[in-house]
């Protein structure tokens, strides 16, 4: 690389002679080197941009960035391959597959999830959740988040009474209650999900209520959100199931797991590098008191008797069974949100129903033979009077219906009235008329002859418009000095 100064004199002999050879015969250098010298000089020292090399899949790269923002960066190249074919890529998949992985990779750059590290307190929070250890079994698994504590518990399923049940356990084994219980959207404890707030189960409110902790709920498809508890699930599988597996009886099991959960938490824990024992020893004065008895969890069926209008009542609702059932006896539970009906004498389920609020009616169709039949309260006109007016339309109709509900005791004298008025005025005047009258909550024919005799030139109502907006001009301001006596001329 030639220094500052021989760039000097390079420069300064090419503009004493004008050529690159000659230029180079006086600095004892190439003709080369004299013109890249030169020509960098020129451009101000300035590199020239490389112009950008052209793809065989630059035609369907906006399609690819439409698809991959659409679907959040989870379609597959696989899937998007035959749409750009379609498009008119005839290239390569391999090629095709670095184009949506960089279009995958921008997307995430711009939409990340601003995840950060969990700050656990003392005290405070329990998370929870089932895995599938195989074999017909199920794994409850809990986790105490600031001590480490692991608590793993087998079942025979993940219903909401087995679920309370094992939790209520966990409670009793750390000795007291954390303030919040941490559960993804697990269908034994989720009553219903509005506007992404999770509402809990009668049972889990009622046990929450009984322990003093509040349920809190991880976001919709997002394991990240608790995968403290996640990792106890895979930790459980492979270090306590795999090697013990199969269990041949669930007592066997879960005494399996007491054993477990006793050596894991006597051990230094990889992450917060302190036993998890005594860490809880430290915790527990933090952590809510245990209540003296255990909560009954699950209600006992409450039987009830059909009556006859084939249905049964349960909280202040009725809930229909099928018609056969009418004078029997049927037992009534709730179960995962569902309200089941089934018969005393077989323990059949007849019957299942969402639950209602009280005074209200489930009713199925199917208990009764069919679906209800429609109301027959249409207007049905019987005079020659009531015949013409009706073939106004609809408006006649709901005219006529309004009039009457009204307490017009003279609606027949007025329909023979508005028929003269019809023949005087013709059937798109009296439309109108009637129109305007319904608008009005006017039911009778003098009505309706004032709104005729009114014409076309009546005041037609309309909603509000928008708030008028004015731009009020700027004036300038001066300070109080300048309002002083000796000023009073001055101010204009």
């Amino acid at each position: 690389m030639k220094s500052s100064g021989e760039v000097m004199d390079i420069i300064a002999a090419y503009r004493e002679v004008g050529t690159y050879r000659g230029a180079a015969q006086m600095c004892g250098t190439t003709h080369k080197t004299v013109k890249r010298i030169i020509e960098r000089a020129l451009t101000a020292d300035k590199t020239p941009s490389r112009k950008r090399r052209e793809h065989n899949f630059d035609a369907v790269a906006e399609l690819v960035t439409e698809k991959v923002k659409a679907t959040a960066g989870k379609i597959s190249a696989k899937r998007l391959l035959p749409l750009a074919q379609a498009a008119g890529y005839d290239g390569s998949a391999r090629n095709f597959r670095r184009l949506v992985a960089s279009a995958k990779k921008a997307w995430r750059r711009e939409n990340h999830r601003g995840r950060r590290p969990a700050v656990w307190t003392p005290g405070e929070m329990l998370v929870i959740d089932w895995g599938d250890a195989g074999g017909g079994l199920h794994v409850f698994c809990a986790v105490l988040a600031w001590s480490r504590i692991r608590f793993v518990r087998f079942a025979d399923n993940e219903r909401a009474t087995t679920t309370l049940r094992l939790l209520a356990e966990c409670f009793e084994e750390l000795g007291g209650v954390p303030k919040m219980v941490l559960a993804d959207r697990m269908g034994c404890l989720k009553g219903g999900v509005v506007a992404n707030k999770v509402i809990p189960t009668a049972d889990y409110v009622r046990l929450a209520t009984h322990y003093g902790f509040r349920p809190d709920w991880c976001q919709a498809a997002d394991p990240e959100s608790k995968g403290i508890v996640e990792n106890l699930v895979g930790y459980a599988k492979r270090d306590l199931v795999a090697p013990q597996a199969p269990f041949d009886d669930l007592t066997v099991a879960n005494v399996a797991a007491r054993q477990w959960c006793a050596e894991v938490n006597a051990v230094s824990h990889s992450e917060i590098c302190a036993i998890p024992m005594e860490r809880l020893a430290a915790e527990r004065d933090l952590l809510g008191a245990l209540p003296s008895l255990r909560p009954a969890v699950g209600k006992a069926p409450a039987t009830r008797k059909v009556d006859k209008l084939s249905c049964v009542r349960f909280g202040s609702a009725r809930y229909s069974v099928p018609t056969h059932l009418i004078g029997a006896r049927v037992a009534v539970t709730e179960a995962e949100g569902r309200l089941l009906v089934s018969d005393v004498a077989t323990g059949e389920i007849v019957a299942e129903h969402v639950p209602v609020a009280p005074g209200q009616a489930a009713v199925t169709d199917e208990h009764y033979g069919g679906p209800r039949p429609a109301p027959r309260r249409a207007a049905r006109p019987r005079t020659e009077t009531e015949k013409v007016f009706l073939g106004l339309g609809p408006v006649a109709e709901t005219f006529l219906a309004a009039s009457a509900a009204s307490g017009n005791t003279r609606l027949g004298a007025d329909l023979v009235e508005l028929a003269a008025l019809r023949a005087a005025h013709g059937d798109e005047a009296l439309v109108a008329a009637l129109e305007r009258a319904v608008a009005f909550r006017r039911w009778r024919a003098e009505d309706v002859r004032s709104i005729l005799a009114a014409g076309a030139g009546t005041a037609q109502v309309r909603p509000a418009g928008d708030a008028l907006v004015l731009e009020l001009p700027q004036v300038p301001t001066r300070p109080l000095s300048a309002y002083t006596l000796d000023k009073i001329g001055e101010v204009s």
